[in-house]
């Protein structure tokens, strides 16, 4: 399984970005799909998450009402539309894949299955 991550960049805050996510080598109703970031000297923590169904999703608290994750199957792509941006939400963000259900995917992301290359997000003015 192959990730690819576009859609990075350098936005103000108050903003909007979204990232998108390409998934070979699986189908996305095989696998459970997330969002993590890492900030410089902070602990990696995953920001969403969508099911293998698609029909459920999970939010961290800090992004909840500004972050939605969404999956195109027919295109094998899974989103994160982030609005709202804050300088907090700074970091370098990563899809991932994991065989098993969306809830059982760990926070921080250890045994994960899979992870595509991360897409640097600056939340500047």
């Amino acid at each position: 399984v192959q990730l690819q991550a576009y859609g990075g960049g350098l936005v103000q805050p108050g903003n909007s970005l979204t990232l998108s996510c390409v998934v070979s080598g699986r189908t996305l109703g095989d696998i459970s799909l997330g969002w993590f970031r890492q900030a410089p000297g902070r602990e990696r923590e995953m920001v969403a998450a969508i099911s293998r169904s698609g029909g459920g999703t999970w939010y961290t608290d800090p992004v909840k009402g500004r972050f939605t994750i969404s999956r195109d199957v027919d295109k094998s792509t899974v989103y994160l539309q982030m609005i709202s941006l804050k300088p907090e939400d700074t970091a370098v963000y990563y899809c991932a894949a994991d065989r098993g259900t969306m809830y059982a995917i760990d926070r921080a992301g250890y045994g994960v299955d899979y992870w595509g290359k991360g897409t640097q997000v600056t939340v500047s003015s």
